[in-house]
């Protein structure tokens, strides 16, 4: 192999994880990787000591910029802005099950942050780069980017949701709540539901979809009891893991995909709920293909 093909071997699914997280999207993150394998075959791996650390760098820098860029266009965006569904093998030995930083509910929180914050905030408390090497990728100083994870670091804490490490609990909780979404028992998936439980649903503004979270247990419950009410005869669920967690595919027989629940559990209940509609966000999710319908 050449010493690009290498690089791609060794580098590639780790600068994606890096990625997704920084920017809350597959297809963005997957264009970001390319572009930095793109700039070191221009550049040349001659007189690169650590090729991992440079490609670390250079990903990173160009998350930034599409972070940047990126800002505006979330602002105007139509209802909230839920990341892309990242779909995770449910094998608790895999290290995107037990990554608090990969969970939906922490991805949205870090919405919060600018994208210097959140890129310092991601380097410095998740991957653990230094001061100093966030300011070569920043363009800061040393002192600058101190400030920049310590603001990150306060409003991180402060909207931090509840995580459940143990997979084994996650899994439990979910599956109650797909039994309960399969067989229609209203009652079975409000037991499932934390009290304070919030659901967010992302349309884009090119499908329908609530343009503000539906809050408490009783109101996701009877959010749930319209879209059965609504739901074509041909519809088609499938469990899949997202984001670390059990999530709810629902599509139709055609295998087109309508909306994938994430699901975040804690304290033995669902936490929060992230309903992704925007078919832009489920264009590289692969069809639904069993034939359980509610």
């Amino acid at each position: 192999m050449t010493s690009l093909e290498v690089a791609v071997h060794e580098h590639r699914s780790a600068l994606l994880g890096l990625a997704y997280r920084l920017l809350g999207s597959v297809s963005e993150a997957e264009d970001a990787v390319q572009e930095a394998f793109l700039r070191l075959e221009r550049h040349g791996t001659d007189g690169i000591d650590n090729v991992g650390g440079w490609l670390n760098r250079t990903t990173s820098r160009i998350c930034l910029d599409r972070l940047t860029s990126a800002q505006a266009r979330r602002e105007v965006y139509v209802g909230p802005w839920l990341p892309e569904p990242l779909e995770s093998s449910g094998d608790p030995g895999d290290p995107v099950e037990l990554a608090e930083s990969v969970s939906m509910a922490f991805l949205v929180v870090l919405e919060s942050l600018s994208p210097a914050e959140r890129v310092a905030f991601l380097l410095h408390d998740v991957f653990g780069y230094d001061h100093a090497e966030l300011a070569a990728i920043l363009d800061r100083s040393e002192a600058a980017c101190r400030q920049l994870v310590s603001r990150a670091r306060k409003q991180v804490e402060a909207r931090r949701p509840r995580f459940e490490p143990d997979p084994s609990v996650r899994a439990e909780v979910a599956g109650r709540f797909l039994e309960a979404c399969r067989t229609g028992d209203l009652q079975a998936l409000l037991s499932t539901l934390a009290p304070d439980v919030v659901l967010r649903s992302d349309g884009g503004g090119k499908v329908s979809a609530a343009r503000r979270p539906v809050e408490g247990a009783e109101r996701v419950m009877r959010f749930f009891e319209g879209l059965a009410r609504q739901a074509p005869s041909d519809v088609v669920l499938e469990t899949r893991w997202y984001n670390g967690t059990p999530g709810l595919v629902v599509g139709v027989a055609d295998g087109s995909l309508l909306v994938v629940f994430v699901l975040d559990v804690a304290d033995g209940a669902v936490r929060s709920i992230e309903a992704i509609r925007n078919p832009d966000k489920l264009a590289h999710l692969g069809p639904v293909r069993s034939a359980t319908g509610p």
